[in-house]
């Protein structure tokens, strides 16, 4: 979905994504679904964080994360922010210290579910309590069926595309046929290649965060 509307807000619009932890490469591969979604005239710049976890596995990640996307997105020169990972880190501090769009992948894919039931396939058991509560806290919390992750350990997934995807899948499938679910978020800015690949398999039914924040940008800026 490429977005015209931004488009609209001028030829030189710059978007900034920040990934909150400190992996180039998830970077790179996040930057890599996000920019087809763009009309050309949109400037894509990126960065991640210096200090923290190369993957956030809990609460305690989260909240350095959340200091370093602070501290990124209120020294940026830009029109607006997407913070890529799923536990929005630092994102309502963010909002309240700029005057620019700030979107939360997290927040952008649970929106994205428009009323339908949901569930949330996701390889960090850490997170579960706070990407719960982040449900409730936006409202979702009746339509919600529930998270499910896979065994495995989340790093070694990760270095794993093809383990991470079967992993996935797997969640997924439970989500839909254990949960009653019509629809199951993939639960991480670092699955993004993941959810790209196994959208082909579910379609509609697949929520990918990262375009999620694209959309949900195309809507804060109308």
């Amino acid at each position: 979905m490429v977005l015209h509307l931004l488009a609209t807000k001028g030829t030189n619009m710059r978007l900034l994504l920040i990934n909150p932890n400190t992996s180039a490469a998830t970077t790179t591969m996040m930057c890599a679904i996000i920019r087809p979604l763009l009309p050309a005239e949109i400037t894509l710049q990126s960065i991640q964080a210096s200090i923290g976890a190369a993957m956030i596995l809990d609460a305690a990640g989260l909240a350095v994360a959340a200091s370093e996307v602070l501290r990124i997105g209120r020294n940026a020169e830009v029109d607006a922010i997407i913070v890529a990972a799923f536990g929005d880190p630092g994102v309502a501090d963010l909002r309240a210290a700029c005057a620019i769009p700030v979107i939360g992948i997290g927040e952008a894919a649970i929106r994205a579910t428009a009323g339908r039931r949901f569930g949330i396939a996701t390889t960090t058991p850490g997170l579960v309590a706070v990407v719960t509560a982040a449900v409730q806290r936006h409202g979702f919390g009746p339509q919600f069926s529930g998270l499910r992750v896979p065994p495995g350990d989340p790093i070694a997934l990760a270095a794993d595309p093809q383990a991470q995807d079967a992993a996935l899948a797997q969640a997924i499938a439970a989500c839909i046929s254990d949960d009653g679910a019509d629809a199951v978020i993939i639960g991480g800015g670092p699955l993004g290649a993941s959810a790209q690949r196994l959208q082909a398999r579910y379609g509609t039914a697949l929520i990918a965060p990262l375009p999620a924040a694209v959309a949900s940008l195309r809507g804060v800026l109308g």
